[in-house]
């Protein structure tokens, strides 16, 4: 409570992405049309899969926690990033600003969905590598228990980022360079030293990364040896197109995360992360509903199934 009365701060100033006017416009409608696509495409997916018994398999239970948590963290940024773009003064509470923060390492980045996708991965392996034991060693148990760890490890993760950012004092500065409360542009506005936060932020991200790239590197080092060991054309083609879309989800989602996190400080830095952060925040929820319904054969299947029977 000491820490939490040592800050002088009780609002924060959100710059937004741009503060010129005529742009204003254009940006909320923008946003606006890739947030309805976003919660429908998501929401859609989550229904399609728990309509459709077929669907019940441990790779469309994944995508299934996959859509809820793009659904759930596009709808913590999204509808506070349309505000700025319709009001004059972007405001943010203090304990609005802590919240959103929790939210932000609970369901993104590093924490919950690099771990959905390291299970996917991991899923694809078992199916590609060893179809005689998927069903032992994919049972129901082993993919709750794994989706049970995900949201383990973003609660301990939100938990450390958001206990050490309520350490920080802020003194006078309250404009945070960014469109949300983010970890490092929160850091830059504290009148005293962060390096306990940095520090912090280091290894929990450190390990938040490294343990799911190195476990999705090597199921897919696995999975391509198998698959250059399959004699017929037909059978490579059909083991390709079954981990297609994860390939493309994993690297449209660490691409993203790795052109924010991996390039050098600058003074410009700070505007270009709020562009790069676009992609994880918004481009990444409304692609990965896209790219499994256009690239997936049962989900199209399924919901020709649906529209049929609407029909009938």
């Amino acid at each position: 409570m000491a820490h939490r009365n040592a800050s002088f701060v009780t609002e924060f100033i959100l710059v937004g992405l741009t503060d010129l006017p005529d742009l204003q416009l254009p940006l909320f409608c923008l946003f606006l049309v890739m947030y309805v696509v976003t919660v429908l495409g998501n929401l859609g997916l989550i229904i399609l899969i728990g309509l459709n018994s077929h669907l019940h398999t441990p790779m469309y239970f994944f995508l299934f926690n996959l859509s809820f948590i793009d659904l759930c963290y596009s709808s913590v940024f999204t509808p506070k990033m349309l505000t700025h773009f319709t009001s004059k003064k972007n405001i943010i509470s203090y304990r609005g600003c802590m919240t959103q923060l929790y939210f932000f390492c609970l369901l993104l980045l590093v924490i919950s969905e690099c771990y959905v996708l390291t299970s996917m991965s991991y899923d694809r392996y078992m199916a590609i590598c060893n179809p005689l034991l998927y069903h032992v060693a994919m049972s129901p148990k082993v993919c709750s228990r794994l989706m049970l760890g995900s949201y383990l490890m973003a609660f301990s993760g939100a938990m450390a980022h958001t206990g050490c950012m309520l350490r920080v004092t802020f003194c006078d500065a309250n404009t945070i360079n960014h469109y949300f409360c983010e970890i490092l542009p929160l850091l830059q506005l504290s009148c005293l030293t962060t390096y306990v936060n940095e520090l912090e932020v280091f290894i929990v991200e450190g390990i938040n990364v490294i343990v799911p790239s190195v476990t999705i590197f090597v199921s897919y080092g696995f999975i391509l040896s198998s698959i250059l060991h399959i004699s017929s054309t037909e059978g490579r083609s059909k083991a390709f197109n079954t981990c297609s879309s994860h390939i493309i989800s994993v690297s449209l989602f660490f691409g993203s995360a790795a052109f924010m996190y991996l390039q050098p400080s600058s003074a410009g830095s700070m505007d270009e992360e709020k562009i790069s952060s676009i992609f994880y925040t918004n481009t990444v929820p409304l692609m990965n509903p896209l790219i499994y319904r256009l690239r997936n054969k049962d989900v199209k299947f399924a919901l020709r199934k649906i529209l049929s029977r609407r029909q009938f």
